[in-house]
């Protein structure tokens, strides 16, 4: 199993992060090692290497076939199920990172950063490109957005994945945040939805 997270693919987050509506010609992709993921409702410990771990609420899509080189047209065939995940970033690394011009992997793929919601199967929902989703921290609407404001929708990332990994059955692909990502801090209680249905609730140590 591998998880692969799209950045940039909200203008408004672009804005929020660098105070331009950037627009990516094509995907930003990154990596998360498999030690990242985080389930079960399991407790989130803050790293002691940051001072700012930001939450990034994303949607999150299951691969379910194998696929390499998939067409957008066929995209739709490779994921079975949706959920809501949290992508943990170390924001002050990050930014430290980037300045220097050298790979932020370990700001964005440190254990436990990928926090994963249960997942049910994405024929519940009539189309996955207008779905709404939020993130509450302790009972407070702290981030949500709508699939139909990202920049590369859903199959057009399969495709474009594909073309350099082998999707797996099991693949977790984080599809990218909206405006409104912040920091935790110890003692917060995250709960995410999409619509009115609660899939991820866990604690903050």
């Amino acid at each position: 199993m591998k998880i692969l997270a799209v950045g940039m693919n909200y203008v408004e987050h672009n804005k929020e992060l660098d105070g331009t509506l950037d627009i990516p010609r094509e995907p930003v992709i990154f990596t998360k090692a498999d030690s990242a993921l985080l389930k079960d409702g399991k407790p989130f410990f803050i790293p002691d290497f940051t001072e700012q771990c930001d939450y990034e609420t994303e949607i999150v899509v299951r691969i379910c076939r194998l696929g390499k080189n998939i067409a957008p047209r066929f995209a739709s065939r490779y994921y079975d199920a949706v959920t809501v995940g949290i992508d943990f970033t170390a924001r002050d690394l990050q930014r430290k990172l980037r300045k220097a011009g050298q790979p932020w992997e370990i700001c964005k793929g440190f254990d436990n950063s990928a926090v994963i919601g249960d997942f049910v199967p994405v024929d519940r929902f009539p189309d996955i490109q207008n779905m709404d989703f939020r993130l509450d921290i302790n009972g407070k609407t702290a981030q949500q957005g709508n699939t139909r404001d990202m920049i590369f929708p859903v199959d057009a990332l399969i495709a474009y994945v594909s073309r350099f990994f082998t999707l797996k059955i099991g693949d977790l692909i984080y599809t990218g945040t909206p405006a409104g990502v912040g920091p935790v801090h110890i003692g917060e209680h995250l709960e995410g939805y999409i619509g009115d249905c609660k899939l991820l609730e866990f604690n903050v140590r």
